[in-house]
């Protein structure tokens, strides 16, 4: 049963929302992380000047009793029983017992700014997290300063209205719904003067109130003793009285209240429950926070918050279970089951009983205003609803956020308009605990995030007790109101949506990166290279990138040719550490991990400094990576003389305007920061023996290439805009510059017709349709079985390519002479490659027809001889010359398997 339909008291003050927490009252600015621990240690403020008792304990008493401990003790001993009311006094507070030890924990962590709950799940779980919990949070405080308020209104009605209860002479205030309306908003303009002067003079005017109902309280435990059996006289309804009699300590009354006797409630006529009876139970309870979000006022917070809370929560428990006993020993179940404010009744001078109702529910009415402007204000100043909140950051010159307070009043007098608001009473306490399941799930995160810098002096918690409390908060929202329950739930998925799409990054520390982190080093440990089977091969990626504007378009290429592998942007910044006061590389990373997103790719970025391009580039293809995760494929841009264009000028991602960016790198930064592209003319920062030198030790160190070739010229868009047309991947498996080479299923080949493949399996690439070249010459009988082995190898490597045969008699015939048997295939002193072959191999792959969109060839391993080098670049540069996206590739790893 959801509890709008649970008993209503005799005020018809539904008093669930009984939560009245006032976060930090102080502005402050937010104090910056130490040591990269969870939260931040704040300057010394004056202000923060109450005691443990004052600052902790007071707020959080009359938050956990508000108006329930006279109003509803005779309700649950009257239908639960004694023995069942204890049992849910205990289970209610081992709930609430468990969130504290997570509040504590965390409070004691570090210091808590203005915002209570908020602050603490925001600055643990994140802005999304926070933001929408601490929404919630903050509109449940709204409507419960709302409720607290009516409740007052119509407890004071019951007794001096015009159609009041008591006697006639006491029937002085007019009744209606705009009276009602009118005595709220008195009622409410008081709390929101005390409010606007500060919390320093709400603290004092608690205080006050904690004294009138603990005065109340101690009247009630003397009537329980001095006052001798009566009778008391109930009504049924306007025409039938019925006696009740208080007994006075009776072992006979104490038996007859032991079991449990369900019925009808007078005031909703429902029938109760175990579950109706221990949500109404429940709802008094809570309240718990209302001390820890006092931080900003206390002296010494972090010993403060875990005493004075536990110490109000054992206080509470030992008043509502004397509370129960005495009531159980004393008074008849029909008492207690038809008059809800029984206390009145049997108490020494009744009037008394009323002060404590009225201060009780005027200290909870507070309490959730100025709780409420607290967590408002603490929203605001994090910037997480944009202008909507932007006022609610102006404080007063003491602090006192009044524009927030402003803010909450007039939407706690647009609640006051409805009037009525028991039906969504139990809504807001599911609320209330989501919020405090969110601190457990803070609290969780911290500890399994196993994070040095989590150190809370508060000890007495562990993972089970946060996983316990969230369970328990999730089972008792389901309890209170399933339907408050799935709609909350609902509502803070939709915020957190909004919040995650439109907030920036905050600089507090995410709980979720350290939670990655703690997970992802298990999994690299798990990883073993040992244990690697072609089966499961991926491209891992190591990119090296000089400068960004003239390669975004092959960063983005080698995005997708990774399959899910790892992908590194490799960067030299050529140096000598010894010259130099620090390290220039460290400041940089910043800006490369913003080109990471500006150009949306999955990639991490790796830099060093290095005399040379060449030793950094061996640094980096040693040590990059960790564990299983190392790159096993170095790419590089083809060297050659062509002027790179800037592709920051075309690209869109960096010609749109951007907003203010969250880590300090925006557009013009980033544009600033990497240098102009070459000129035509200019001189080249890497010669070309040290390119080649690059290459061959790639191969040296086991690592496959690739060579890429204008990738500035892929334009993927236009490829791929006309589907009827389609477009191609080529593949040239054979060696074209030793075409004597006799196989053409060697790892190389199965390498570049590997990556081929993948690129075809990317969802962006899916149109384009791979083809297979097959060189043949007219001599050359063989070929047919070359292609029937070819096909039947696609088939087993489940490869679906076209295989085009291309005669090329006219093209070997340059080659030469043929090598001696064991002869490396480049000699320059034999001149067996020409220029003239190349450029009549460059002709043939560029006469295939059809829209090819890249080209993969064989590239043969560099020479041995160094000298050479620059010939052997030279040749490549020939033969791909105008191919357009052309990637020449070396593979030293087997990559392919035909088993299961």
């Amino acid at each position: 049963m959801s509890t709008e339909s649970s008993p209503l008291l005799s005020y018809r003050l539904f008093s669930v929302v009984d939560e009245g927490e006032m976060p930090g009252s102080r502005a402050q600015e937010e104090a910056p992380l130490v040591g990269g621990g969870a939260m931040g240690t704040p300057h010394p403020d004056p202000a923060g000047r109450l005691s443990t008792f004052f600052g902790v304990v007071v707020p959080t008493v009359l938050s956990m009793f508000s108006i329930v401990v006279f109003m509803r003790v005779g309700f649950v001993v009257g239908h639960a029983g004694f023995l069942q009311s204890l049992l849910m006094l205990v289970v209610a507070y081992v709930i609430i017992l468990l969130t504290v030890l997570s509040v504590c924990a965390i409070c004691t962590n570090g210091a808590i700014q203005g915002g209570g709950a908020y602050f603490m799940i925001s600055r643990t779980l994140g802005p999304e997290f926070g933001g929408s919990i601490g929404l919630m949070f903050y509109l449940a405080n709204v409507c419960a300063c709302g409720v607290y308020i009516l409740g007052l209104v119509e407890a004071v009605l019951d007794v001096f209205g015009a159609d009041g209860t008591d006697p006639p002479g006491a029937r002085v205030l007019p009744q209606g719904y705009f009276y009602s309306f009118l005595y709220g908003s008195v009622v409410l303009l008081l709390c929101l003067l005390v409010c606007l002067v500060g919390a320093r003079i709400y603290a004092r005017a608690a205080f006050l109130i904690f004294l009138v109902v603990n005065l109340v309280l101690l009247d009630i435990f003397v009537s329980f003793v001095a006052v001798g059996p009566r009778q008391v006289p109930v009504a049924r309804d306007a025409n039938h009285t019925v006696n009740a009699s208080f007994t006075g300590f009776r072992l006979a009354t104490l038996r007859a209240n032991l079991p449990a006797m369900y019925s009808r409630d007078y005031t909703t006529n429902n029938v109760m429950t175990f579950a109706t009876v221990f949500a109404v139970m429940f709802n008094g309870c809570t309240g718990i926070m209302a001390g820890s979000n006092m931080s900003g006022e206390l002296r010494n917070a972090s010993s403060s918050i875990p005493k004075g809370t536990i110490i109000a929560v054992v206080y509470t428990f030992v008043i509502y279970f004397l509370l129960f006993l005495m009531t159980s020993f004393t008074c008849e179940r029909t008492l207690l089951k038809e008059d809800y404010g029984f206390f009145r009744s049997i108490n020494l001078w009744p009037p008394l009983v009323l002060v404590g109702v009225y201060a009780a529910s005027l200290s909870a009415s507070m309490s959730s205003l100025i709780g409420a402007s607290r967590i408002l204000h603490a929203l605001a100043k994090d910037d997480l609803f944009g202008i909507i909140l932007a006022p609610a950051k102006i404080v007063s010159k003491g602090g006192n956020p009044w524009v927030a307070v402003l803010y909450t009043w007039a939407l706690v007098q647009l609640v006051l308009f409805a009037g009525k608001l028991n039906t969504i009473a139990g809504i807001v306490t599911v609320f209330y605990l989501v919020a405090y399941a969110a601190v457990d799930l803070a609290c969780l995160a911290l500890e399994w995030a196993s994070a040095p810098n989590f150190r809370p002096t508060f000890q007495l918690f562990s993972w089970h007790t946060c996983l316990l409390g969230i369970a328990s908060c999730l089972l008792m929202m389901f309890l209170i109101s399933p339907a408050g329950a799935s709609g909350s739930l609902v509502l803070m998925l939709a915020l957190l949506g909004s919040i995650h799409l439109r907030a920036p990054a905050s600089s507090w520390g995410y709980i979720s990166q350290a939670l990655i982190f703690h997970q992802v080093r298990k999994y690299l440990l798990l990883l073993d290279v040992r244990k690697e089977h072609v089966k499961f091969w991926r491209p891992q990626m190591l990119l090296m990138v000089a400068n960004p504007r003239s390669g975004a378009q092959l960063v983005r290429f080698v995005n997708d040719l990774k399959k899910g592998g790892l992908f590194v942007l490799g960067h030299v910044e050529i140096g000598e550490l010894d010259t130099m006061p620090s390290d220039p590389v460290q400041a940089h990373y910043n800006f490369w991990l913003s080109l990471v997103d500006k150009l949306n790719v999955k990639a991490f970025v790796d830099l060093t400094l290095s005399p040379s391009v060449r030793q950094g580039t061996q640094h980096l293809l040693r040590i990059t990576g960790l564990g299983g995760m190392k790159p096993n494929t170095l790419v590089l841009g083809f060297y050659d003389a062509c002027v790179p264009d800037d592709e920051f000028l075309r690209h869109p991602a960096f010609s749109q305007a951007q907003e203010r960016d969250p880590f300090g790198v925006d557009q013009p930064a980033l544009q600033a920061h990497f240098p102009p592209v070459r000129g035509a003319g200019a001189p080249k920062a890497l010669p070309p023996a040290e390119y080649v030198a690059i290459v061959s030790d790639a191969v040296k160190m086991h690592k496959n290439v690739c060579l890429a070739r204008y990738f500035p010229r892929l334009d993927k868009e236009r490829l791929f805009s006309c589907k009827a047309e389609g477009c191609f991947v080529d593949v040239w498996p054979l060696n074209l510059l030793r075409p004597d080479t006799p196989a053409y299923v060697d790892v190389c080949s199965l390498f570049l017709l590997q990556l081929a493949c993948i690129l075809t399996m990317v969802s962006s690439w899916r149109a384009a349709r791979l083809r297979l070249f097959l060189c043949v010459e007219s001599g050359d009988r063989g070929w047919l079985a070359k292609e029937e082995k070819l096909k039947e190898l696609l088939g087993k490597l489940r490869i679906k390519a076209a295989i085009r045969a291309v005669a090329w008699d006219h093209v070997v015939a340059l080659h030469g002479q043929r090598p001696a048997a064991g002869e490396p295939f480049l000699n320059p002193a034999a001149h067996r490659v020409t220029d003239e072959y190349l450029a009549a191999v460059n002709a043939l792959v560029l006469q295939q027809g059809g829209q090819v969109a890249v080209r993969f060839l064989y590239l043969p391993r560099p020479p041995a001889d160094t000298a050479a080098y620059e010939r052997y670049l030279e040749q490549l540069e020939i033969l791909t010359r105008d191919l357009g996206p052309t990637l020449l590739v070396h593979g030293l790893t087997p990559v392919t398997c035909t088993e299961l």
